[in-house]
């Protein structure tokens, strides 16, 4: 995206050199247009300055970039920012480092969640072709990544255990596609999800067990079987183990 910056000096060269440092660039980065010559004028009367104006291309990288800056500083988080950018799969990675980043990842990584999520918005706002934005810091996605798999692992060993369906706490939805990823291949359960947002969790049953009510019902059915011609209650079926979560 092409975007432009106007600014004044008692030179040419000392309106671009303003430009540049608000902007952070360097002079190959960027183009620049006279608008208006420096005029001296007669005994200080009728003088001008120079206006310059300074054009360059930003990529969501950049403004991710200059995005996460201004949103961190404004919340005393100041942090390093790097970038990682893959092209071909548009995909732009980006790790936080600095003091405090416990206050950026937040109970169970919700405020981390949040500012990626506020990140893609603003770097695909002028994007044809999305990008995927991904802000981690100190590692934590995998470190949670490693977390959700292992609970998964133990919560299907419960319900097969106790012969009866195990929920979860509500996680958002990547991270219950983790779990569904986790027992897709474990033998003996099936997962599910149920519940509305953000309260929707996963249900861990044996297979051949009764599941657990969905949302908005009480009770459960004392046989899967119905009679015949008849249809099934509550409106749409619960999902089964899932590739993809909403």
């Amino acid at each position: 995206m092409l975007k432009t910056i106007e600014a004044k000096g008692d030179s040419i060269d000392e309106a671009v050199r303003k430009a540049l440092t608000d902007l952070g660039a360097d002079r190959d980065d960027v183009s620049v247009e006279v608008l208006q010559k420096p005029k001296s004028g007669f005994l200080g009367f009728g003088r001008e300055p120079a206006i310059v104006r300074v054009s360059y291309e930003t990529s969501p990288a950049d403004t991710a970039r200059e995005f996460l800056s201004g949103l961190l500083e404004h919340f005393g988080t100041p942090a390093r920012i790097d970038i990682d950018v893959d092209q071909q799969e548009r995909a732009i990675r980006i790790e936080l480092s600095g003091d405090n980043m416990g206050a950026v990842i937040g109970r169970r990584g919700d405020t981390l969640d949040a500012i990626q999520y506020l990140t893609s918005i603003v770097a695909n706002r002028e994007e044809e072709d999305r990008w995927r934005i991904t802000v981690d810091t100190e590692s934590y996605r995998k470190k949670r990544e490693s977390a959700l798999q292992s609970l998964a692992q133990k919560t299907a060993q419960k319900a097969l255990k106790y012969r009866k369906p195990v929920a979860l706490e509500p996680m958002n939805p990547h991270e219950r596609r983790i779990i569904h990823s986790a027992l897709q291949d474990f033998e003996g359960v099936t997962t599910h999800s149920t519940g509305s947002e953000p309260n929707r969790r996963v249900i861990v049953t044996p297979t051949g067990a009764q599941r657990a009510p969905q949302g908005g019902r009480s009770g459960a059915r004392r046989s899967g079987r119905r009679p015949q011609g008849s249809r099934p209650q509550g409106g749409n079926p619960p999902e089964n183990t899932e590739a993809t979560e909403s």
